[in-house]
């Protein structure tokens, strides 16, 4: 199916052109400091904060020239979303006719994709207010949200339907994908009561750079559902 192609494709590019933005970011404003105007936005030092939490993605993401990277790469992987889930539909109602979730997954599929071009719009936007800081938190928050609630209807759609799917997919892939949405939706679960306290310090633990370290990881996990998509289609002719 043609579906099935475009879906493999567009899934490659949903994976690797967040990750590029993101670390190319970090490289920049680790690395090369004399293409920032303002020094007061480059970062000293060795950071690798998949682990050390030593940066937020925002606040390498949020200054000139490194939102010149981001805000596009964003723009075009939220434009890359709404086809992916336009196509998953398409393989869903060939394969299987309608199915229950499609409405759901391509509701919250298309929603996700929407909040991440508002996000990436007031990304690095000054504004002191309260009330718009607040606006800019619900706006993350709902992207990641309505993304994990996409995947988790979709890959509960195809495993209602495992057995029409046998010589499309990998099924072990697929058993993977699940595997991995679940652990997304457990770590959100665990980590909204963490990420909630107020401050930088909880008893002596470093919050900030555990909040910082789990927006990067998170990140990865979230993206690497569609790298997943790529491997569990199999080739197909149209």
């Amino acid at each position: 199916m043609d579906s099935i192609k475009k879906v493999r494709s567009i899934s490659v590019w949903i994976f690797i052109i967040p990750l590029v933005a993101v670390n190319a970011c970090l490289i920049l404003i680790t690395n090369f400091h004399d293409l920032f105007p303002n020094r007061e936005d480059v970062l000293v030092g060795f950071i690798f904060p998949y682990i050390d939490g030593g940066a937020s993605i925002s606040r390498t993401a949020r200054v000139f020239p490194t939102y010149l990277i981001f805000k596009p790469a964003m723009f075009f992987t939220a434009y890359l979303l709404i086809r992916y889930w336009i196509y998953n539909k398409s393989i869903v109602e060939s394969i299987n006719g309608d199915h229950k979730n499609i409405k759901k997954f391509l509701f919250f599929g298309i929603g996700s994709a929407i909040f991440l071009v508002l996000h990436s719009i007031f990304l690095g936007v000054k504004f002191d207010n309260d009330l718009y800081k607040l606006f800019r938190r619900v706006v993350m928050l709902i992207f990641i949200i309505f993304e994990i609630v996409a995947q988790a209807y979709l890959v509960s759609a195809l495993y209602s339907f495992k057995d029409k799917l046998i010589r499309f997919i990998n099924p072990k892939i697929l058993i993977a994908k699940i595997c991995l949405v679940s652990i997304l939706i457990v770590v959100a679960v665990i980590s909204i009561p963490i990420v909630s306290l107020p401050g930088d310090d909880f008893l002596g633990f470093n919050l900030k750079s555990f909040k910082h370290a789990l927006e990067w990881d998170y990140f990865i996990g979230v993206i690497t559902f569609y790298l997943l998509t790529y491997f569990m289609w199999n080739k197909t002719n149209s």
